[in-house]
């Protein structure tokens, strides 16, 4: 945890901050199932100790497993936040499979900065399903599957309702050349990852087969400054750096 809340005071220049799989609360949950992989260690508090470490940031938390574990926003105090908001991407606002809890809501959060240039900047966490081993070790469970191209009809339906520039990113849990990646591709959306040529984005944390989980896109509109992969080992993902103007 110290390694996690130092990379944002290293980084504490950053304006806005997407996370993926935050904890706000659900002591409850702690010792429990979730997703196959019993929940020990869990930071329940995850976001506030993120927030302590960035005053000079504000914090928006959006639920999809009950109402304390889902997407995270910090966005520094200065910007212009004309709103903030969700879309429902798999199944329906607090939907859980009793059979597997990890099989639950996806969401998309959204803030929109407002000002003279009005800009969106949206991401997500992409839906998870673990596979049959013989499958996993070749596709580590993230090939297209009806649900999946059903997220990807939803992400652009939604971000075609967005009429100024935005940025989309996160982790999507997709291969590179899957249809659901098209998808997105095919209204317009530049693919960073495919256009910077990066090769992966985990890191030696991650010790299973496939390199790629996490995407980011631009509209027209976005002029990229700047993007790349940083170094800093703190998660099983590599944190993606974006620096962008509006063109």
């Amino acid at each position: 945890m110290d390694g996690l809340l130092n990379f944002f005071r290293d980084h504490n220049e950053v304006d806005i901050f997407c996370l993926q799989e935050v904890w706000n609360g659900g002591e409850e949950m702690v010792g429990k199932i979730g997703g196959g992989v019993p929940l020990v260690d869990v930071e329940t508090d995850l976001l506030s100790r993120i927030a302590r470490v960035l005053p000079e940031h504000v914090p928006y938390f959006r639920p999809h497993f009950h109402e304390y574990y889902g997407l995270a926003m910090l966005v520094r105090n200065t910007l212009p936040v004309e709103s903030e908001e969700e879309c429902t991407i798999y199944k329906e606002r607090g939907f859980i499979s009793e059979e597997d809890p990890g099989n639950h809501a996806r969401i998309i959060q959204a803030v929109t900065l407002g000002g003279d240039a009005p800009n969106t900047v949206a991401h997500l966490h992409g839906l998870w399903q673990p596979m049959p081993k013989e499958v996993l070790a070749v596709t580590s469970g993230k090939q297209d599957n009806p649900d999946r191209i059903e997220q990807s009809r939803r992400v652009v339906s939604f971000m075609q309702t967005v009429s100024h520039p935005f940025v989309l990113l996160g982790d999507f849990n997709l291969l590179p050349d899957s249809e659901s990646i098209a998808m997105l591709e095919r209204v317009g959306m530049r693919n960073l990852i495919k256009e910077y040529g990066i090769e992966g984005t985990r890191t030696s944390l991650y010790t299973k087969p496939g390199r790629f989980a996490d995407y980011a896109f631009v509209s027209e509109g976005i002029e990229v400054l700047d993007f790349k992969v940083l170094p800093d080992e703190v998660s099983d993902h590599a944190p993606l750096y974006l620096e962008y103007s509006l063109s």
